[in-house]
């Protein structure tokens, strides 16, 4: 189904890309489950794609629900709250599911925090004005975002208030709301817009009103039609339109949503705000809506624990800083047939073994797939087949990137523009040769940041 909305130039799809099996029913149907208080959650001090921050309280120190706890050093960098009552206790260092090694703000409970339906009332429940908002300053609305440490619920955790907030050397024009999800197995995004559709349609009059844009869209993938008609009816007579867009692996990336609805080429190396456009996730814009009109932190956020590996899966709200152990207790625990655990989906999420990691601002999913799920095969040596080239969207030449990095060339990575590659797994999916491709560009970034930081 092609995009066909009056005033928008794209057609609803961008060249390349894949169409891996999405295995959404399995958690689609799942209405969101508010998960109990846990005994103790860690939270990292390292929450964005940014610096870490700094932290403001002290062991035994005891902090309320939504307390600020830590302050981001720098300007791409995010504030801590308590994501449950509770005391602080002595700070550990963990490796998070991506393998960095971060220190940790432990906290355990004591005190009553709103349970099942009242949590989730407190959280996206209530009035969510769409008129009246002219009365909010646009500065004010960036600053708010920033006090509750909002960052980007899609996966990315890139710190909401640098990209939400009025710009007179890169004016925006057009507010894109990612609705797409495009991830297979994740169904978090989905739920959201059918369950809590307001907040969404709020937070995102508000961040256009922040960054003076004058239009806003909402992308959502043709195999998401239900949620379609819900935002619809929700948005109907706020001028937000909703984009229906082809289902296609990764049309929810920022690049090829921004093709796919209007048509505008960011440039190689380039950002959103390059062609006037900013983009932004629709959990995020729910917590914007909170943070602006309630003046509440981000504590909680919808984790989809699916796959064919979890006994019932379930799209949960759950604290910040909780296990992902706990999770999948939570769920009915592990089938005799689970064989990963994955942090995110299985194109760009992270596998990991510890089931202590905890949750971060930044995960959307936790997928238990199964042995029948895991995709088996030995790398062999690169066949010269190009099938990598032929689906990267970014137009790249995967292998060369990968060998360069392979081979820690890192002046021959940065000529095939390796921090081009958002690493959306599309090349290590269609690779014959079963070639890491993901890892060793991964490896290669992780080399050259270690080199800018000398």
């Amino acid at each position: 189904m092609a995009l066909k909305l009056e005033g928008y130039e794209g057609n609803g799809t961008f060249s390349h890309g894949i169409h891996p099996p999405e295995r959404k029913s399995i958690s689609k149907d799942a209405a969101i489950r508010v998960m109990p208080t846990p005994d103790t959650v860690v939270l990292s001090l390292h929450q964005n794609i940014g610096g870490p921050c700094e932290p403001l309280v002290k062991p035994r120190k005891k902090v309320a629900w939504g307390e600020l706890i830590g302050k981001g050093k720098g300007f791409v960098s995010t504030t801590l709250h308590a994501s449950i009552p509770g005391v602080v206790q002595r700070p550990i260092r963990v490796t998070l599911a991506n393998g960095r090694h971060m220190d940790t703000m432990p906290i355990k409970a004591e005190g009553d925090i709103p349970t099942d339906q009242d949590l989730w009332d407190e959280i996206f429940g209530g009035e969510w004005p769409t008129t009246g908002l002219d009365a909010y300053d646009p500065a004010q609305i960036s600053q708010d975002i920033s006090a509750a440490g909002l960052v980007g619920m899609g996966g990315a955790a890139f710190p909401t208030h640098v990209k939400i907030m009025p710009n007179d050397k890169k004016p925006v024009h057009t507010l894109i709301v990612n609705g797409c999800e495009c991830e297979p197995y994740l169904t978090s995004d989905y739920r959201l817009m059918m369950e809590a559709p307001e907040p969404i349609i709020t937070g995102a009059l508000l961040a256009a009103r922040s960054l003076g844009a004058g239009r806003i869209a909402i992308g959502v993938e043709d195999n998401k039609m239900a949620a379609v008609e819900t935002l619809k009816r929700v948005a109907a007579g706020t001028g937000i339109e909703i984009a229906v867009l082809k289902t296609k692996y990764p049309q929810g990336s920022e690049k090829h949503l921004i093709q796919s609805v209007i048509k505008r080429q960011v440039p190689l190396g380039g950002l959103p705000s390059d062609v006037g456009v900013a983009v932004s996730n629709v959990g995020t814009m729910a917590a914007v809506a909170r943070a602006v009109i309630h003046k509440k932190p981000l504590t909680h956020r919808v984790i989809s624990v699916t796959g064919g590996g979890i006994a019932n899966p379930r799209n949960v709200l759950a604290p910040i800083g909780v296990s992902f152990g706990e999770l999948i207790d939570f769920c009915g625990g592990l089938k005799s047939s689970a064989a990963r655990l994955v942090a995110g989906g299985p194109m760009m999420g992270f596998a990991f073994t510890n089931p202590d990691t905890p949750v971060t601002k930044g995960t959307s999913g936790l997928t238990v797939m199964s042995r029948e799920e895991v995709r088996a095969g030995e790398e062999t040596h690169c066949v010269r087949c190009g099938k990598c080239v032929d689906v990267c969207p970014m137009r790249l030449v995967p292998t060369k990137i990968a060998m360069a990095a392979r081979y820690q060339d890192i002046a021959l990575s940065l000529r095939y523009n390796i921090m081009a590659c958002f690493e959306c797994g599309s090349c290590a999916y269609t690779c014959p040769a079963h070639i890491p491709l993901v890892q060793l560009i991964r490896s290669g970034k992780a080399r050259i940041a270690a080199m800018d930081r000398k």
